[in-house]
Formats: C-alpha cells, sequence, structure tokens
C-alpha cells in the first residue's frame, strides 16, 4: 500500500477501493515464516525445560526443597517461559468490590463483527441491592487499544469501573485470525466500528479511550454531534491518547515523523504465513511491536527476569507469581492489518489530521468544535513516554466549544504510560477523579435531576411514563 493507497492527495481515506488483501509479493519479506520458524525449533526445548520443572516442583522429589533443586527448577521455568507461545489471556473477571462487598459479574458478547467482539461486564442486580448500590447506572464503553496488545490488558481499568458501572469494552480481533475472505479493516473502518457499538448500546454511553483509540474516538463522536445523534457520547475520557502527536515528541513520535511513510511499508509489515486463518493477510505483526517496545528498555526487563529467578531461588512465590502475570499480558500480542497500521502513522503520527481540522471520513470533514454537550476528560501521566504530556490535553483546545464546566484536565504525578491506566495510583488517585467527572456529565444531561447527595445514581426525568428526550 503506497501512500496513495491512504489518500495522500484528496486526505479522504474512505475512497479506495474496498478489496481484499492483496496476493503479489508474498515471497517478501519473510519475517513472519522466520520468526513461526524460530519457534518451531525451540519447541524441542521448550518441552524439555517444562518436564524439568515439573521434575522439581514435585511434592514427591525429596530434593526439590533443597537450595540445588530449586536452582535447578527456576533454571527451567525460567527456559520454558522464555520459549513458549502467548496465547491471549483470559479476563478472569468474576466478581466486584462495591461499598466493601462482593458482586458477582458475568460477562456476555451482546454485538460482534470479524473484526471487534463488545464485551460487556455485567454485575448482578440482586448482590448491588445487598451493597446499597445504584442498580440503574449510565452505561459506560471502554475502547480499547488496538495497537500490539490484546483487551485484556485493560483487565484493571474494567475492574475498577465496576465498582459504579457495568461496563462494555471493545474487543479487537487479531488480523492474523480474520480470513482474507472477510476485506480489509482500516481507520475508517474503526471510527465506523465505534459508531456501530454506541448505536447498539441504545443509550448515550460514557466512553473512555485509552491511548490509540484516542482520534478515531474522537472523530465518530465529533460526527456524531454534526449530525445532533441523539447517541452520541455523553462525556468522552482520552487517558494518554495521541490526540496531537506533535506535542512533547516521545522516540515513538520522532520515529514516525523522521522515517519516510515508505519505510513503514516496507519495513514493518510482513504476510501471514500457514496455517493461521489469516494467512496471505498483510499485517503489521504483534511480534514487531513488542520488540521494538522492548528494545528502549532493554535493561529494565533484563532485571525484571533476574529478579524472577532470584525470587523463585529464594521461594519468594508472591513476587514470582506477579512477574508472570505481567508478562502473561505483556508478552501476549496480536498483529494489525496493514491499512489500519499505516493509515494510523499518516493521519496521526506524520500528517496530524484531527487537531489541523484536515481530517476526512467517507467525504465528510470531521469538525470536533461540534461537541458541545458531550463532557470531555484528558489524563495524561508526568512521566509517559509513549504519549508524551500534551498531546492528550490538545482535545481541549480543538474541541473549543465543550462549555468550561463539561471539562477536566488532569496530569497524574509520577507515572509513565501504563500507570494512566492501570496500577495502585490509577485506582486511588485517578479513577475517583474519573467516577466523580463522568457522574457530573450524566447530571448535565437533558431530563436528568441531579441525584441526592451521597448517591451516584442520576434520576431521569419522565413525561407521561417515558423519559425525556
Amino acid at each position: 500500500m503506497s501512500r496513495a493507497g491512504v489518500e495522500r492527495t484528496g486526505l479522504d481515506m474512505s475512497e479506495r477501493a474496498v478489496n481484499v488483501p492483496a496476493l503479489h509479493n508474498l515471497g517478501a519479506p519473510m519475517l513472519y515464516a522466520v520468526h513461526e520458524t524460530a519457534y518451531r525449533s525451540v519447541a524441542p526445548l521448550s518441552l524439555a525445560a517444562q518436564l524439568t520443572r515439573a521434575f522439581w516442583r514435585s511434592p514427591y522429589n525429596p530434593a526439590a526443597a533443597s537450595h540445588l533443586g530449586r536452582t535447578l527448577f527456576a533454571s527451567a521455568d525460567l527456559t520454558a517461559n522464555l520459549t513458549r507461545r502467548y496465547f491471549k489471556p483470559a479476563w478472569n473477571i468474576h466478581t466486584a468490590e462495591v461499598n466493601g462487598r462482593p458482586v458477582a459479574v458475568t460477562r456476555e458478547t451482546p454485538w460482534r463483527s470479524p473484526w471487534v467482539k463488545l464485551q460487556l461486564f455485567k454485575r448482578n442486580r440482586g448482590d448491588l441491592e445487598t451493597a446499597g448500590a445504584a442498580v440503574d447506572t449510565p452505561p459506560l464503553l471502554i475502547v480499547a487499544p488496538l495497537s500490539g496488545h490484546f483487551a485484556s490488558l485493560l483487565r484493571g481499568t474494567v475492574q475498577a469501573f465496576l465498582t459504579d458501572h457495568d461496563v462494555y469494552i471493545t474487543d479487537w480481533s487479531n488480523a492474523r485470525d480474520v480470513p482474507v475472505i472477510e476485506g480489509r479493516f482500516d481507520f475508517d473502518d474503526y471510527i465506523d466500528a465505534v459508531g456501530d457499538i454506541l448505536h447498539h448500546i441504545g443509550r448515550r454511553a460514557h466512553v473512555v479511550a485509552v491511548c490509540q483509540p484516542g482520534p478515531p474516538v474522537l472523530a465518530m463522536a465529533a460526527l456524531m454531534a454534526q449530525d445532533e445523534d441523539p447517541l452520541r457520547p455523553a462525556s468522552l475520557t482520552f487517558m494518554g491518547s495521541p490526540i496531537d502527536a506533535r506535542y512533547s515528541p516521545t522516540v515513538t513520535n520522532r520515529l514516525a515523523e523522521e522515517r519516510p511513510f515508505a519505510w513503514f511499508e516496507s519495513n514493518m509489515i510482513y504476510t501471514v504465513p500457514p496455517p493461521y486463518v489469516g494467512t496471505f493477510r498483510r499485517v503489521y505483526p504483534g511480534f514487531v511491536q513488542l520488540f521494538s517496545f522492548m528494545s528502549m528498555n532493554v535493561e529494565a526487563h533484563q532485571e525484571a527476569h533476574r529478579r524472577y529467578f532470584d525470587n523463585l531461588v529464594r521461594g519468594d512465590g508472591d513476587s514470582a507469581e506477579r512477574h508472570r502475570e505481567f508478562y502473561d499480558e505483556y508478552l501476549s500480542v496480536l498483529d494489525l492489518s496493514e491499512e489500519f497500521y499505516l493509515q494510523t502513522i499518516d493521519v496521526v503520527f506524520q500528517r496530524h489530521l484531527l487537531p489541523k481540522g484536515e481530517l476526512i471520513h467517507r467525504g465528510r470533514r470531521v469538525d470536533p468544535t461540534a461537541l458541545r454537550d458531550i463532557g470531555l476528560m484528558t489524563v495524561e501521566g508526568e512521566k509517559d513516554d509513549i504519549s508524551g504530556v500534551g498531546q492528550t490535553q490538545a482535545a481541549h483546545a480543538i474541541c473549543s466549544n465543550v462549555p468550561d464546566d463539561l471539562r477536566e484536565l488532569y496530569v497524574q504525578p509520577g507515572v509513565g504510560h501504563y500507570g494512566v491506566f492501570n496500577g495502585r495510583r490509577f485506582r486511588e488517585e485517578i479513577y475517583p477523579r474519573v467516577r466523580d467527572f463522568i457522574a457530573r456529565s450524566e447530571q448535565a444531561l437533558p431530563g436528568v435531576i441531579p441525584a441526592l447527595s451521597g448517591s451516584h445514581e442520576p434520576v431521569q426525568a419522565t413525561t407521561g411514563g417515558r423519559r425525556a428526550a
């Protein structure tokens, strides 16, 4: 796909012919096939390490508790983890704590397409009533990033929001698992998917966009506001998002700006090999993204694995388990479609079309100034090395018609990119601010009577037994 393939001249990505990925030039480059061959070649070593680990962990092995036994176990465990495949992690969200009481949580998939599943984490109404919590809470949609990791990376984010809401979240598909016959998925399709999901929810939802989704989510909100769509978002919260990547450029931003567009097409796009369902699809592989991220902090990752080994030898199971939980998620990656990845580079990181007011979606100019009754909050991390400080809060400047009482700008001291949406500082300092902002935005909606003090539940004004429009 050349720069012309993303409509460099017309600024409109929607007029390209919709077809399946080209099957030409499959012989080069072969990095994906080499990567798969490497995994298969170390399979005997991985199996041997797993068997050795099981032997030295067995309660029937009298030497397992010795220093030598723990050292051999640690060596085998580390080798097994470094040579195994990491698949999509399970969500493992079954309960939430509300008002100090456990509330059962179930997961449903109320809407899906070949490229995304809408997951709904729903709290048990009876448990909520027992806990003395609101039952009919406003819908909340978390738009997870499509940037190399699975949506389960936001497990902690979902868990936090379950305190006050049932939570919808986008669960994006791994491009290598989408058959070529399903066609393309590009930046425009991403925008449309967000709109389709908001219409499926069927009520003005509060949208939280984490990292990459910021620009397409803001674009869809602007389009819905331009149409005065009754199901436009009630509020938007952007967390570590590159709304305007020209501010405080990071290493990744500078790479995107300094390299010509053709470099990304030539060096970052590969063909999915057999036996995957998406064989012959052109993708930006997740393992390339993972290598890029890890190479930025090689020494930190090496030190983490050294500590893991030492903890296993010492018998510190809790610390070792935390390491495994983190890397089970961090090393599980997905592929992006060629067209989505290249258009994101072009639109967001090279031409900055949205903040410049030049983004065109299917023949229509996207106008963020159309946002007038949609709450707007931005959250940034002081030490964010992915989306620098200023890139997210740029949304306030381009959404100039949002009333001041529906805005909030927050920079969290002392956290990096992942700390913006995960971890202790997020739970204790960031989430309470987002929760209160969402409550204020909900109460500002037409037809909503402010709730009594101490309650997060809004009361809908009704007319003739029906909610006012």
